[in-house]
């Protein structure tokens, strides 16, 4: 058809044509009259499809989106794959909800890296609350690659984005702001990270949805716990699991158990039996969730531990070295607790050797992703093994280390003590 064959006395050709140029954007009423010159539908204008088509990859992502959810990230990735394959020259919202299904599918299979670039396109061609959730989701893999600066830089940028978009207080705003809370307290920048987290659960008072207060208090709760104040962690968390109850959110769900599990690990003495029971209960329900490869993970290092401070070291030693194999590459920051557990119950054996062997190789591979304020606790934790085994000179070769992994050097002290020995 020509442009003189579409127009009609409500749309003339001249607007045709500007239309066509970029020049202008036909509203509803200009739409609904040019369908019905093509004799289409305001969908198929808008969508690029016959409406049958179009409902069938609604249908098609529908079933991808339910795959995810009950678990199956394969199955997802297959459906939205053959999907994008046949569609990827489209640009309609079906085909960029598929794609977002795809790059929480291959975080939830394990392949965070590639579930990074999928998130970062996401980001650079979408805007408002599609924008967001991808920037929380990129927020959180950055993490787990021990990535704080890099994750940093993504949520500070979106976040300046929310006002522009409508989206202050929103639950999204929240949910990232608190996942940006963690990323600086990894960094470093406790009282920073605080202070964010505190203006989260402020919002989500003030906005009453029950999956942003419930978001809000768990990361409050997580940085209680890493602060050492476990009591009030465990109350926080204890709150955002009833509010989480009553939301539904399956995978949200048996995160926070898990997280409620690992803090009555560290209680003084800990809660073994109820540890056990929250994260017995977060591995089932993971199985049947959008639960990522990595929440699994690290909930098998919470058993392990269990295990470990029941005294069966055989056991933890076997699932930490099981959990060591699947995180090694995918998750560096799990895979350096496995070692660390593994190094655990060999001091626990009285194998010195071999804890040095194992607390080395968690300290590499928190160095190699620059997670240096936990390679720090590691080596302190190895120093204190070492020097209860009374093995001062390798106690204090950790305890150095420590200290150089936690930023401090010394100041002039060497050159003192030659001076010192000169005289």
């Amino acid at each position: 058809m020509t442009q003189q064959d579409l127009a009609s006395e409500q749309v003339t050709i001249s607007y045709i044509s500007r239309i066509e140029s970029g020049q202008r954007r036909p509203d509803p009423r200009v739409l609904e009259v040019i369908a019905n010159q093509l004799r289409l539908t305001v969908a198929d204008l808008l969508e690029g499809l016959p409406a049958q088509d179009a409902e069938a990859m609604r249908l098609e992502v529908d079933y991808a989106e339910i795959a995810l959810e009950m678990g199956d990230a394969g199955e997802a990735l297959r459906r939205v794959g053959i999907l994008l394959k046949a569609e990827g020259s489209l640009d309609t919202p079906v085909v960029r909800r598929a794609r977002s299904i795809r790059a929480r599918a291959l975080e939830v299979s394990g392949q965070v890296e590639a579930a990074v670039e999928e998130f970062e396109t996401l980001i650079r061609e979408e805007e408002g609350v599609l924008a967001f959730v991808s920037g929380i989701a990129l927020c959180r893999c950055h993490r787990e690659l021990g990535d704080n600066g890099r994750a940093i830089e993504v949520g500070e940028r979106l976040l300046e984005k929310a006002s522009e978009w409508g989206l202050n207080g929103s639950d999204e705003a929240i949910q990232l702001t608190v996942t940006l809370a963690a990323a600086h307290f990894e960094r470093g920048d406790i009282e920073y990270a605080v202070r964010l987290c505190r203006r989260a659960s402020e919002a989500a008072e003030k906005t009453g949805s029950i999956q942003a207060r419930a978001s809000a208090y768990w990361n409050a709760s997580v940085l209680e716990m890493k602060r050492g104040s476990l009591p009030t962690a465990i109350a926080l968390a204890q709150r955002a699991l009833a509010m989480l109850g009553e939301g539904g959110d399956a995978r949200s769900l048996a995160r926070l158990r898990s997280q409620l599990g690992l803090m009555q690990l560290q209680l003084d003495p800990p809660e073994l039996e109820e540890a056990q029971a929250n994260l017995e209960a977060a591995a089932s329900s993971m199985v049947t969730s959008s639960a990522s490869q990595i929440d699994k993970l690290r909930n098998d290092m919470g058993l392990a531990r269990t295990w470990l401070l029941r005294g069966d070291y055989s056991r933890a030693c076997a699932m930490a070295s099981k959990t060591y194999e699947a995180a090694a590459e995918a998750a560096p920051l799990v895979a350096a607790d496995a070692c660390s557990i593994q190094g655990q119950a060999a001091a626990a054996r009285g194998d010195m050797e071999g804890a040095q062997s194992a607390f080395r190789a968690a300290v590499m591979t928190l160095t190699a992703v620059g997670a240096d304020r936990r390679a720090a606790q590691l080596w302190l934790d190895l120093g204190t093994l070492l020097d209860a085994m009374g093995d001062v000179d390798a106690s204090r070769d950790a305890y150095r280390c420590a200290a150089v992994s936690a930023g401090l050097r010394p100041r002039g002290v060497e050159r003192l003590n030659k001076q010192a020995a000169g005289n």
